[in-house]
């Protein structure tokens, strides 16, 4: 079993995704407006230490603008973990653990740490440190980035969007959450309706935990998707509910890591 783990993470450190947009600009904006209804005072004072009084949302998506400029292009690998289908926890536990540093798991955890702990990073520092955490917990909960190696998350796996010609990847990126026509504010406002008690649910684990149910998810739409299979009204109907679930869940759990940090 060990040999075929480090043999599929070594594919996965080489085979990057064509298309790391996950969930588009929409889905991310939701992502971090929903963060930032929750997280504490305190918090908010020290994020506007780093950003001012720019919202958690206007840099949700600048990890992805800044990929073309060729000094960033170290990390496309950022956004994303490529695990092998249907492992079980121990082993995807042991994927995740003997990764390369340069994924979302592990640049995750990076991330979190430096925020908390760094007491030297620069104000520019602080600023990229953040955006990055931000958008790859948006990220994290779009199941097709913790994807397959072999077909790139889902790249290579060709479908139809009504009349588009696009792959499963982009279906669950951008396609899903644009159908729905809501602003970023809109959108957020109609998921975050939840209980306190739910709130807290969601809220409970810990970041692999968080990645690992994606990856259930993600198992679950490679195995109800095929080759050049024509979707539209039936698969939004029957995966509506699961991207609201992931949008709302990547938004309050970011929320309880930023407070963690800055507490």
């Amino acid at each position: 079993m060990k040999k075929v783990v480090g043999g599929l993470i070594l594919l996965g450190t080489f085979l990057v995704s064509n298309n790391a947009l996950a969930w588009g600009l929409t889905g991310h904006r939701v992502i971090a407006q929903i963060a930032e209804q929750h997280i504490n005072k305190k918090t908010r004072k020290e994020i506007s230490k780093i950003i001012g009084p720019q919202k958690l949302a206007y840099w949700a998506n600048w990890p992805d603008f800044i990929k073309s400029d060729d000094s960033w292009k170290h990390t496309e690998s950022y956004h994303y973990v490529n695990v092998p289908g249907d492992l079980n926890r121990q082993q995807f536990d042991e994927v995740l653990e003997k990764s390369s540093d340069e994924n979302a798991y592990k640049k995750g955890l990076f991330l979190m740490n430096e925020l908390k702990n760094n007491k030297n990073l620069t104000l520019e520092e602080k600023q990229h440190d953040l955006y990055f955490l931000i958008h790859i917990f948006g990220d994290v909960h779009q199941p097709l980035h913790v994807g397959r190696p072999d077909d790139l998350g889902g790249n290579r796996i060709k479908v139809d969007w009504f009349k588009d010609k696009v792959n499963i990847h982009t279906v669950w990126d951008s396609k899903l959450v644009d159908y729905e026509n809501y602003s970023y504010t809109e959108y957020s406002n109609l998921l975050d309706i939840e209980t306190k008690q739910e709130r807290k649910a969601i809220q409970e684990g810990n970041y692999a935990d968080w990645i690992y149910g994606s990856y259930v998810i993600a198992n679950k739409i490679y195995a109800n998707v095929k080759m050049d299979e024509k979707l539209g009204y039936r698969y939004h109907y029957e995966y509506k509910y699961t991207v609201e679930d992931q949008l709302l869940k990547g938004g309050l759990r970011l929320a309880k890591v930023l407070d963690s940090i800055f507490k």
